[in-house]
């Protein structure tokens, strides 16, 4: 794969489902009473993953490539796998799916691929130990052949469910996986479980679980959920992925010939912090037919060439675009001035290190980046040039530096472009659709 300049962006699109909305369409679904059917569902590696998974665990799921009927048995009607659950290289699955799996009266042995098997898993081992479950880690270099025990708290792992107890947990971290994963456990509890968190992460969970008629509340940081609710399967238009639309949204931005409307996404306020940062940056980008899609609020979003500047990406503006830190190191290195991205040591446990990830391949094509302990500090306006771009596996990472690629001087070649396919299988189409 090569990537070079071109001459102007312009057009519209609708960028895939979304990822997160998308996995909890399928797990939520599976445990409900009825027929649950999930429209716009992406179609990627991860999403096609919590399928596999839950397909293992005896529900019946249809996929016809864009729509997904899946048949729920209720909060009880799981049954033991028969093999090991691999989510390939889906942290949302393995992380969600234990939360789910803690509550369940029989073992499950969970694996993934390699990405996986470094992502630390002792966040959720920690609260669901204390809810009743049961977690062994295996030496993956043995596994499964010769299961041998580990120190590890990395997968692959076997978890024991059962006898669930109601907790109040005060997470160290504000993570939409950690506080999914108590909640879900906490349907099966025996009382009420609570989750406090430092700053409020995404609530797609408690906005989809109540949809479901789960008996969930959020105050401030806190969200609240009662055990052994009747869930009935929903009908579930899921909204494009803003994580997806950041891509399209800085080479609007960045580039000096674009407009670009990218329609049908979702702008939910805990997962949006692109949008604020972009227009911190002095981005032009209109919010145009606002609506709320399946409780989720909805928009199209209009960016056109911009002047970026600088500015300071920190505190509890990180877990509203942590997944989107990469591409705004981009866009920071198309700015004016500094910018500045603290606070976000979680970077450092994603699909790769991004922030080590990112700060080698701007280098790589000129930039002037200098890696913190929990972030980066960029100066920008220096010009790109082209360079073979180490995607470390790490679709973010891909994506982010092709549009680097787009607006840097040569071409920009890739050592795995084929990592896209985790979250967004038409990425690269989508950019030629636009391209003039």
């Amino acid at each position: 794969m090569e990537l070079e300049a071109k001459h102007s962006f312009h057009g519209e699109l609708s960028v895939p489902g979304d990822k997160s909305i998308s996995h909890r369409g399928i797990m939520f679904g599976a445990i409900s009473n009825g027929l649950t059917e999930v429209s716009n569902f992406l179609q990627g590696a991860d999403c096609l993953s919590t399928i596999s998974c839950f397909r293992q665990l005896g529900i019946s799921i249809e996929n016809d490539g864009c729509k997904v009927l899946v048949h729920g048995k209720g909060l009880h009607g799981l049954t033991a796998p028969s093999q090991i659950l691999n989510v390939g290289n889906s942290g949302t699955t393995l992380r969600l799916i234990s939360g789910i799996l803690a509550g369940q009266p029989f073992q499950s042995t969970l694996d993934g691929d390699a990405s996986i098997r470094k992502r630390p898993m002792k966040r959720i081992f920690t609260p669901l130990s204390e809810m009743g479950a049961w977690f062994q880690c295996w030496d993956s270099s043995h596994f499964p052949k010769q299961q041998q025990k580990t120190n590890s708290d990395c997968a692959p792992f076997t978890i024991q469910g059962g006898n669930t107890k109601h907790i109040h947990y005060h997470s160290p971290i504000a993570s939409a996986q950690v506080k999914s994963a108590v909640l879900l456990a906490g349907l099966y509890g025996d009382g009420i479980t609570k989750v406090t968190e430092p700053v409020l992460s995404r609530n797609h969970t408690e906005l989809m679980l109540a949809g479901f008629g789960a008996d969930i509340l959020s105050t401030d940081t806190t969200a609240a959920i009662r055990p052994e609710p009747k869930l009935e399967g929903q009908s579930i238009h899921v909204p494009g992925d803003i994580s997806s639309a950041a891509y399209f949204i800085a080479l609007g931005l960045i580039h000096p010939h674009a407009e670009i409307l990218i329609q049908n996404t979702g702008i939910n306020p805990t997962r949006s912090g692109i949008l604020q940062a972009a227009i911190a940056m002095g981005g032009k980008l209109t919010l145009l037919n606002q609506r709320t899609v399946s409780g989720e609020p909805v928009a199209d979003i209009l960016v056109s060439s911009s002047n970026l500047h600088g500015t300071v990406i920190e505190g509890n503006m990180i877990p509203t675009l942590i997944d989107e830190l990469p591409i705004l190191a981009v866009m920071a290195a198309f700015a004016e001035g500094t910018t500045i991205i603290k606070d976000a040591q979680e970077l450092k446990v994603k699909e790769s290190d991004r922030i080590a990830t990112v700060t080698e391949n701007l280098k790589a094509m000129g930039g002037d980046i200098t890696p913190t302990p929990d972030g980066m500090v960029i100066k920008g306006h220096t010009p790109l040039h082209g360079a073979q771009i180490k995607t470390y596996g790490d679709h973010r990472i891909a994506m982010s530096f092709a549009i680097a690629g787009l607006n840097a001087q040569g071409k920009t070649t890739f050592d795995e472009e084929g990592c896209v396919t985790v979250s967004y299988p038409s990425f690269y189409e989508d950019i030629e659709r636009l391209a003039r």
